[in-house]
Formats: C-alpha cells, structure tokens, sequence
C-alpha cells in the first residue's frame, strides 16, 4: 500500500446487509442504508487483543486471534445490519428491539458446517481414492478443498439475494483503495478505483488451501481417527500463517515478487463483488470515515 507520504493505519471491511462495517485499529463502525434512504452508523471503540497483550501480538499468534476477534465482529455486523435495513426505529432499543440472535446462531452453524465442508469433506473424498503417498495424498486433499471452495462460492453467486451484498462487497474495496492511495476519499473518486483487493477474505480462503498443503504434508497419510483429530487441531496454525501471508500483501516489495500467490484470489473477487452504485460507495464511505474517526465512542446515529 502507498505510503504517500504518511504512514496509514491498515483497515478491513466487510459488506453486510444493505450496508458496510469498516475496521481500523482503533474501533470499529457498521454503516447501514435503511429503507426510507437514510444511513445509520453505529461505532464501537475497538482494540484488538494482539495489540494489548505481546505475546498474542506474536507472529503467527496474532492470525489466530485475529480470526476469532474477526468472526465475532463480522457477527456482530450482520445482525446490526440485518435490525437496521428493516426497521430504523430510533427508539426500537428502549422498546426491546435489538439483536437478532436467530440470525447471529444461524451463522454459527453455518461456520461449523462450513469447517467440515473445507476440512474433512476433501478428506474424506481423498481417503477413498486409497492413495498410500503422504504428499500426493495431501495435494489431491488439497485440490477437492479447492475445487469445494469454488462449488461453494459459484452457488452463493446463484442466491438473487446475494447481489446487493456483493456490490457492498465492491464498494468497501473501492473506499479503502481509495484511502489506501491517500486522495481524497469520496464517492466519485472511489468509483474510480478497482473492486478487487488482494486483502480480501476471498483471498484468504485460497491463501488458506495453499497453506494447509504445505502444513498437512508434513503431518502425512491420516491413518486413524487420532490423525484426523490432529489436522484439525492444526486449523489455527494454518489460520495464523495465512494470515501473516495476507498481511503481507499490504508491503509492494512483497506483491512485486509473490504477487502470483494473489492472483488466484484476486480473480475469484470477480465472482463475489459487483460494481456499486454511487449510493453503495457512499455508504462505505461513512463506515470508513467513522471507523477512523478520533476518540472512538459507541454511538449510534443517523445520516441523512
């Protein structure tokens, strides 16, 4: 990422329903265009564990944890953001409104369902083919995780109601390219900017298969039930190095020369972004914004 002169603090997003949440390393902020077109912000002071404690702030370590932190936020998002594209009572809180846990609990199942899906579906469908070579046995391990990864991603591309989502997806890009070249962040100049970034979580999921190639070769043929148990186990160490990779992606010395380690990620971007409207990008922006603002306070408030 350009310096342009000034060191820029590192922001991640994701799309939400009808909206954005921004991350930067002080807080967080979800932005959310309701239904009468007005847009509301919520923002939370965020500091992530790595950066209170050292030893969580290790390499390697610090994956891990992110990815926890990171799930938890993403949760928390999505349910803001699925109350507030529905009903943008000001007053729904004190009335008892909130959270939708149905929705926070529908997630969680999803992840664990989608950690067997990744990790011991491919397994399984490579024990079959009765390979005895532990490193072609954990490529082709390796291969059907990909080949599911893309299953996977192509099906969500089918859901209608996806779209609006995916086009968030390509306005939080556009908003930090946008930030990350240090002009001036607006609609207009965003919408300049490309949808696809090698941060993004699509690429990590790849990331995360070329890793656990390299990670699982040295653990061999899984022969019994204690061996599968310990891939498992390993899940964090192969989210901990992917993430350092990722991380990486920010440095151009480190893009110049392994910039083919994003390519495959990058271009699996086409199918989870869309080109966002003005409107999109503008909601993006507020998220943005309130995420970097100074002495980060929990608020929420509209916009209009």
């Amino acid at each position: 990422m350009p310096d342009c002169g000034e060191k820029r603090p590192l922001v991640g997003g994701q799309a939400v329903i009808e909206g954005v949440m921004m991350r930067s390393p002080s807080g967080i902020a979800t932005a959310v265009r309701t239904q009468s077109g007005r847009i509301v912000v919520k923002t939370e002071p965020f500091v992530s564990l790595t950066r209170k404690n050292k030893f969580f702030g290790l390499p390697v370590i610090r994956g891990a944890v992110s990815l926890v932190e990171t799930f938890a936020v993403a949760l928390k998002a999505l349910a803001f953001s699925a109350d507030e594209s529905i009903n943008e009572d000001e007053e729904k809180e004190k009335k008892g409104g909130g959270v939708s846990w149905y929705m926070v609990l529908a997630m969680v199942g999803a992840v664990i369902l989608g950690m067997a899906l990744f990790f011991y579906v491919p397994l399984l469908l490579t024990g079959l083919l009765k390979i005895e070579n532990g490193i072609v046995f954990n490529l082709v391990d390796g291969l059907f995780r990909l080949i599911i990864i893309f299953l996977y991603i192509y099906t969500i591309t089918r859901w209608k109601d996806m779209q609006r989502i995916f086009e968030y997806h390509g306005a939080e890009h556009k908003a930090i390219f946008t930030f990350e070249e240090g002009v001036e962040v607006t609609p207009e100049n965003a919408m300049d900017h490309p949808r696809l970034h090698p941060r993004c979580s699509t690429s990590f999921l790849l990331i995360v298969v070329l890793v656990s190639v390299i990670v699982f070769t040295f653990t061999g043929r899984p022969d019994n039930v204690g061996d599968r148990i310990f891939r498992l186990a390993m899940i964090p160490l192969i989210g901990g190095l992917s993430y350092e990779v990722l991380k990486a992606s920010s440095r151009p010395n480190f893009r110049r020369f392994f910039g083919f380690v994003f390519w495959p990620g990058i271009m699996m971007q086409k199918l989870t972004t869309r080109e966002p409207s003005i409107d999109q990008i503008e909601v993006a922006i507020v998220a943005l914004n309130a995420s970097l603002a100074d002495n980060l306070l929990e608020s929420r408030q509209f916009i209009d």
